[in-house]
């Protein structure tokens, strides 16, 4: 027979259930990078190959220089992407993905085509 519980006890019986699960550490790690503001419109850029800095500011609408350079420093840090300076004049400076930064492609496309799916579309202010 079963005999109802309590909500204290369903809780209880529920942290029980969940306190043996670990968290990946890989995806705490990706998501912390790649979830940073910034990152996906960055990576979703350089996936169309080596682009300038200039290029990449105008590409993303709203991005500081500062915080663009601070991103990609963060990329070039975790070998996802690789800074080439071209001498000029004018000097120049490039980006691209690496290897690894490419393998992701895959993985950012099937998030694209999710939030496609899935997000609403941010509401467009109304003129007035």
């Amino acid at each position: 027979m079963n005999r109802p519980t309590s909500p204290t006890h369903e809780r209880a019986a529920r942290q029980d259930e969940v306190s043996h699960i670990q968290v990946d550490e890989g995806i705490t790690r990706v998501f912390q990078l790649l979830g940073k503001r910034w990152t996906g419109p960055i990576m979703s850029v350089l996936i169309t190959g080596p682009t300038y800095f200039a290029d990449l500011r105008r590409a993303i609408p709203g991005i500081s220089e500062r915080m663009l350079s601070n991103r990609l420093a963060e990329l070039a840090a975790t070998d996802l992407v690789v800074r080439t300076v071209d001498n000029g004049p004018p000097l120049r400076v490039s980006y691209q993905l690496t290897h690894a930064g490419a393998a992701l492609e895959p993985a950012l496309q099937e998030l694209a085509k999710w939030a496609k799916t899935h997000l609403p579309e941010r509401s467009r202010p109304t003129d007035r």
